[in-house]
């Protein structure tokens, strides 16, 4: 890790949809550092509008080598990106660890909410952490309190007007980049209807989750919480052994049908950035009826997590960070996945179906020592969907970039 004042020469690849990468470069080149950013795609090129972006128009086989070009080129140091299963990120992260170049990967925080994950090499299944939970136990004892930390505002409708910026912008300008696929599984504008149909029915939604919580917290059956994950996204193609949410929704369904006890019910969430391109709610309640458990499944499509995460009876995920807040609750959790926090004296190891009755706590000194550990290697305090959050993560990760502690907020 390099030493604050120590300027260096720094590659930006794709980031989310929105301002992010542009903030964080704005950053960079205001505390020294020389900064490029490449742009796949129009709206890579939107919102970028800074100095030094460079435009690749080329195939995605040809990317290895005019990356590599780029960085004896360049003469770069770091190479910093958002999510490392990306296709055109794949091949990037070869290149660095041959060449010897430092790579900073973002994803959504490993603990949830208000902290985002900066990690040097890769995240979540690459990640180097370790999976012995006296590993934590012993270097936590080492480490002073976590740092004061506040929540941060999360916009929903800023993160879907970004989104159909984003997609616009790729669309008007395919011509300039004849190589550029995407690793999204819809077109733009089939992705883009869907977040503007998300944008409308957002009120609505908002109700019925509502009236759903007020039931759940009113009602005297326990429930167990399923959390939906992205579809396209690569913890569920490269670190599950699903397909896709759908088969994950199956599974977990038809083992609740059959292995969880009488008068329990099963919460499903939407996961808040979905696009909204595919019906989640009719296909769990398709699925539901054919198992015979319509009558205990609820389908929440907006609403607060924390709030149903603390009266769950267990928490099923396949790979989710919200995994993490329903440990840092004292509520159990079952990993159908990989997950760095899928570790013994934290997730329950028994298996799903045995979840659903032997389903016991996590160990709340392992999970205290997990959470300051993770904090201390790979965690920034801050968010990416409202100006004061991303301004908060661009703060904070210029710190950790250079080797800098952690301010409290």
């Amino acid at each position: 890790m390099i030493h604050s004042g120590t300027p260096r020469r720094v590659l930006l690849l794709q980031g989310l949809m929105g301002p992010f990468f542009r903030k964080l470069g704005l950053g960079l080149r205001k505390a020294g550092h020389e900064v490029f950013k490449v742009n796949f795609n129009g709206g890579d090129r939107a919102y970028w509008r800074l100095p030094n972006g460079i435009d690749y128009r080329g195939t995605l086989s040809e990317w290895p080598e005019a990356f590599a070009h780029l960085l004896r080129r360049h003469q770069i140091t770091d190479v910093i990106l958002f999510g490392d299963c990306r296709d055109h990120h794949v091949g990037a992260l070869e290149e660095c660890r041959a060449q010897g170049v430092t790579t900073w990967v973002f994803e959504e925080g490993y603990i949830r909410p208000d902290w985002v994950t900066m990690e040097i090499g890769g995240v979540n299944g690459h990640s180097q952490l370790s999976r012995d939970p006296q590993w934590y136990r012993d270097r936590s004892a080492e480490l002073a309190p976590v740092p004061q930390h506040r929540k941060v505002p999360s916009s929903f409708r800023q993160r879907a007007m970004q989104g159909l910026w984003y997609n616009v912008a790729d669309v008007l300008t395919r011509w300039r980049y004849p190589g550029w696929h995407t690793h999204r599984p819809w077109h733009p504008l089939v992705e883009g209807a869907g977040w503007a149909r998300k944008l409308m029915r957002r009120k609505e939604q908002s109700q019925q989750g509502a009236a759903l919580l007020a039931r759940l917290q009113e009602g005297n059956a326990g429930y167990f919480l399923f959390p939906l994950q992205l579809d396209s996204d690569a913890q569920i193609r490269l670190h599950s052994p699903f397909a896709g949410m759908i088969e994950a929704i199956k599974l977990v369904l038809q083992s609740f049908a059959e292995h969880a006890p009488p008068g329990t019910r099963l919460v499903v969430k939407e996961h808040p950035l979905d696009n909204g391109v595919r019906e989640w709610q009719l296909e769990t309640r398709d699925l539901a009826e054919r198992f015979g458990i319509a009558d205990r499944v609820d389908y929440l499509a907006c609403g607060d997590i924390e709030t149903v995460a603390e009266g769950a009876l267990g928490m099923v995920t396949v790979n989710s960070t919200s995994g993490t807040l329903g440990l840092g609750r004292g509520v159990p959790v079952v990993v159908l996945g990989k997950a760095v926090y899928d570790l013994p004296d934290l997730t329950f190891q028994g298996g799903l179906d045995q979840f659903w009755t032997q389903a016991t706590p996590p160990d709340a000194a392992t999970f205290a020592a997990f959470y300051r550990v993770l904090i201390d290697i790979c965690l920034i305090p801050g968010g990416f969907f409202s100006d004061e959050a991303l301004d908060k993560v661009v703060t904070h990760a210029i710190a950790r970039f250079e080797g800098r502690q952690l301010l409290p907020d």
